[in-house]
């Protein structure tokens, strides 16, 4: 009874906000909280990132993990007071329109969805390697994780399956979720705990070294300080975390399909970015003490020629428990593209239901079967599909257009995904300003979550956060610097910003947009 009137009582909350209820609310607390895990997705982030953290600053920037895991709490604050006061489809979007006004929230949407666009492109591309791995290892097969076609072939795959049980229900997706965040949970404390019985390299005081990151000659990446790490190595290595403490606000993406989603979907934000904040903090330290002892050895170890699949072969003598491991691995990338585009499905569908895309009648389609917005997951994986076609598009030479310089060997796919990030901070960012905004227009939140009397005070320890760490993350320094070199290639980041923005301009002048101009 106490279940049907909390469903009751979202219900009513829903039609409040002007919609019905359409979607299928069968996701329980456990499944909420899965889907925002498995999206932040520990495993997939460090993974992909150690090295980036490791090799420009050593083992010390594990202690810069604080930095955006405190940020992101008081930001996780705020989503979660939105979250709580509107439990509806399209989280981010939502939030800024209701706080701000319509046009204020397109803006905040379109930035947010080509970012999880974007995102789910960068994860489903980057399980190749791991994937190809396991197969060649399974098959005896000799796929090449670099080739354009295997890329492609494995992305294509990985989207269709995804797309397939995500359309069956929420109810599927959730327990993709939840299965996910047990193996999140052995791909991180389990890892780290077969990483101390194979007997760690190193002790404690390793993890406040730098190992001499800062400087040239024993950077392991080639990169060049000229000796600063606090302010140089550290402010690039910040940035290995900062892509991974995100994800959490998809909670609220889902907040239509979460039984009582006006109290389950701020704590399933906040535990999802603690859980994970633990979990990372315990691998990488592991990761960082299983690193050989010798200076060669940890070279190859803390770079792009090695990196964790190195660490693991050489810690890890069984080949059997390798293979368990990359397919742990594997379903981590799995799970953390699966939560990625439900969350993107509904926030297009939040998108479409408003009228606010072209097409919108179609894309706003809910399959009377399953539940599900099954055109707008459709669309959630057609889209990626055609951003992986970027691979293909990699000069040989460096191009110069006009004031910046486009790299050589860098496809347009990685020039995208430097976006990926860059455009979650910037729909983050407009989120929390636009609380802001509505907290001196005299807004009162009265979800089951409220900030109360410190709400203005997170509110502004959020956005200088999201502000400060935004000019980090795309700050052009040059191609020879480097963050440049690294990850935002100089002005490319900014200019991909700036021709996203031109193409939301064309997609706004095309949608009807019916409901917002009401």
């Amino acid at each position: 009874m106490a279940q049907s009137q909390d469903i009751g009582h979202e219900d009513g909350r829903l039609s409040d906000l002007g919609y019905k209820q359409e979607l299928s609310r069968v996701l329980s607390k456990f499944d909420s909280f899965s889907v925002a895990f498995t999206y932040l997705s520990p495993m997939v982030g460090i993974y992909s990132l150690f090295v980036l953290g490791a090799g420009t600053a050593g083992p010390r920037y594990i202690w810069l993990m604080l930095v955006p895991v405190i940020g992101m709490y008081f930001v996780a604050m705020i989503f979660a007071e939105l979250g709580s006061h509107y439990p509806v489809s399209g989280a981010l979007y939502q939030y800024s329109k209701f706080s701000v006004g319509p046009r204020y929230g397109w803006w905040v949407g379109w930035f947010y969805s080509v970012a999880l666009l974007v995102t789910m492109a960068a994860v489903d591309t980057g399980v190749v390697p791991y994937l190809s791995t396991l197969l060649n290892n399974w098959f005896n097969l000799s796929l090449d994780p670099a080739n354009h076609s295997t890329i492609l072939l494995i992305t294509i795959i990985m989207l269709a399956v995804q797309s397939f049980l995500n359309i069956t229900g929420a109810k599927v997706m959730g327990r993709v979720a939840s299965f996910g965040s047990y193996v999140e949970i052995f791909g991180t404390i389990g890892i780290a705990l077969i990483l101390a019985a194979a007997g760690f390299h190193h002790g404690f005081g390793f993890l406040f070294s730098s190992q001499g990151a800062e400087t040239l000659k024993t950077n392991s990446l080639g990169v060049d300080f000229g000796g600063n790490w606090w302010t140089g190595a550290a402010f690039v290595a910040v940035l290995a975390h900062v892509f991974i403490f995100y994800g959490f606000e998809s909670a609220g993406d889902v907040a239509e399909e979460t039984k009582d989603a006006s109290r389950q979907v701020p704590r399933a934000m906040r535990q999802a970015l603690a859980v994970g904040a633990v979990t990372s903090f315990i691998l990488v330290a592991a990761l960082l003490l299983a690193t050989p002892s010798d200076a060669k050895g940890y070279a190859e170890a803390t770079s792009f020629a090695g990196g964790v699949p190195y660490i693991l072969q050489q810690s890890i003598g069984s080949p059997f428990l390798r293979d368990i491991l990359l397919l742990a691995v594997c379903f981590a990338f799995f799970s953390c593209g699966s939560s990625i585009q439900g969350a993107s499905a509904r926030m297009l569908y939040a998108y479409a239901r408003d009228g606010q895309t072209p097409a919108s009648g179609f894309i706003s389609r809910v399959s009377t079967k399953h539940r599900t917005p099954v055109n707008a997951l459709l669309v959630g994986a057609t889209i990626p599909v055609a951003f992986t076609l970027l691979v293909n598009v990699t000069p040989t030479s460096d191009i110069h257009i006009g004031f910046f310089t486009y790299p050589a060997n860098v496809s347009a796919l990685t020039a995208l995904v430097s976006f990926g990030v860059s455009g979650i901070y910037i729909a983050f960012g407009l989120t929390v300003l636009g609380a802001l905004i509505a907290r001196l227009r005299g807004w009162k939140p009265s979800g089951h979550y409220t900030l109360g009397r410190k709400g203005m005070l997170v509110n502004v320890i959020a956005l200088v956060y999201l502000v400060v760490m935004f000019v980090n993350l795309a700050l052009p320094s040059g191609l020879s610097s480097p963050r440049g070199a690294l990850f935002n290639l100089d002005w490319v980041t900014l200019v991909v910003v700036a021709l996203l923005a031109l193409a939301g301009l064309v997609v706004r002048l095309l949608a009807p947009g019916s409901r917002l101009a009401k």
